[in-house]
């Protein structure tokens, strides 16, 4: 059932991706053209100029987007004590394991790389605390090494300590992230004077952080929420007009909305 929910995601993923549908509208207007339904090949290209302007105008994608960077609230590390953490997690999506890191040598790190340079800076910060790095693959036919394969990699090229460092390589997405990590926690975790599990700090993007601890919660895990890979600031751009920068903010606020719907509905969190 997981696999059928994996495929599916993807295939949702493509379907919300905002330009495929002005694609998609250019493609009816042509159709109705060739049928001679002139009215209605005009109607589907207004549609699509719409649908462009409003992908590039930034104002539309960005109140969506800053709302899910801002639904998860930020954890001040200074007044938090090394002893008040039983570790940390790194949520895979930044890394680009696969065919390329085998062929050319290097590992590529996506836009997302704050999760990347904050793990290193957190590992230099809290030397004694376990960190995992949790992340397979987010292809449904993935090649090469995984994720969390790559990270390793790339911890030795920094030359940082790797005795704490541990690495889960099964998961395709959040859920199950969480759902391989609940044990490597439990084990590797310290307890509190009352016999609980100590709060792991998370790291993910703003965007993709409220969803996480949403699952979390839903597999009674206590962590504390440390959003990096902000897209957007206080205020919105109110003149600004850019196509690309607008496709990604709407194909990461529509897939974190549809994930949250879709979770929902299958009882994930």
């Amino acid at each position: 059932m997981d696999t059928i929910f994996f495929i599916l995601s993807k295939a949702v993923q493509f379907c919300i991706e905002p330009l495929n549908w002005v694609l998609f509208w250019v493609v009816l207007a042509l159709l109705f053209l060739l049928l001679r339904k002139i009215h209605l090949a005009k109607r589907f290209l207004w549609i699509s100029l719409f649908n462009l302007a409003l992908v590039g105008y930034l104002p539309t994608s960005e109140f969506l987007l800053r709302a899910l960077e801002n639904s998860a609230p930020r954890i001040n590390l200074s007044q938090v004590g090394n002893g008040d953490l039983g570790g940390m997690i790194i949520l895979g999506g930044a890394i680009e394991g696969g065919e390329i890191a085998t062929d050319r040598g290097e590992v590529s790190i996506y836009s997302s790389a704050e999760r990347v340079t904050k793990a290193f800076e957190l590992i230099r910060k809290y030397p004694d605390l376990p960190l995992i790095f949790s992340g397979y693959s987010g292809r449904i036919n993935p090649k090469g090494v995984s994720e969390a394969d790559a990270f390793k990699q790339l911890i030795q090229e920094q030359g940082l300590d790797g005795a704490q460092v541990y690495y889960e390589n099964q998961s395709r997405n959040t859920y199950e992230n969480v759902l391989y990590l609940k044990p490597m926690m439990q084990e590797l975790g310290g307890k509190t004077d009352a016999g609980l599990l100590k709060p792991w700090l998370v790291i993910s993007s703003a965007s993709h952080m409220y969803r996480s601890l949403q699952i979390f919660q839903k597999q009674g895990i206590d962590v504390l929420a440390l959003p990096v890979d902000y897209q957007t600031a206080n205020s919105l751009q109110w003149t600004s007009f850019d196509l690309v920068e607008g496709a990604q903010n709407w194909n990461k606020a529509l897939h974190e909305l549809i994930g949250l719907l879709a979770y929902w509905i299958t009882g994930k969190l």
